[in-house]
């Protein structure tokens, strides 16, 4: 299986996506902030990830009294698509199908986000 409309996520670019799809927009230093305790990043890091981000399309940028904010472009079914394809092949050793079920068991995801992610998977098997 391959998503070749979906976008390959770094884990920074994912860890970034998951702070705004969780909270909406935010500033560099929101994000930065939130991420910081974990990746260690300096402020500096943040910014130019994002700032290639926006360059990638996975985030828009827009100004609001002189500050930049930060939305995602993407939603988080498709950014996790690649993934749950990834850890149900290669990691797992089954079908995509099992991994969006746990989904939906765990409730991680809410009904449309499960219904988009499905989506997503069974459009790309169609393409093949």
């Amino acid at each position: 299986m391959n998503l070749p409309s979906l976008p390959e996520l770094s884990r920074a670019e994912y860890d970034i996506l998951r702070v705004i799809w969780k909270d909406g927009k935010q500033t560099v230093r929101e994000v930065h902030d939130k991420l910081q305790q974990t990746n260690g990043w300096a402020y500096t890091t943040t910014k130019t990830m994002m700032d290639r981000m926006v360059q990638k399309e996975l985030l828009d940028r827009s100004e609001f009294h002189g500050i930049f904010l930060y939305t995602a472009l993407i939603s988080r079914p498709a950014g996790l698509a690649k993934l749950v394809q990834f850890f149900a092949e290669r990691v797992l050793e089954t079908d995509a199908a099992q991994v969006v079920s746990m989904f939906a068991s765990s409730q991680t995801l809410s009904p449309q986000e499960l219904v988009e992610l499905e989506d997503l998977l069974k459009d790309n098997n169609e393409d093949k």
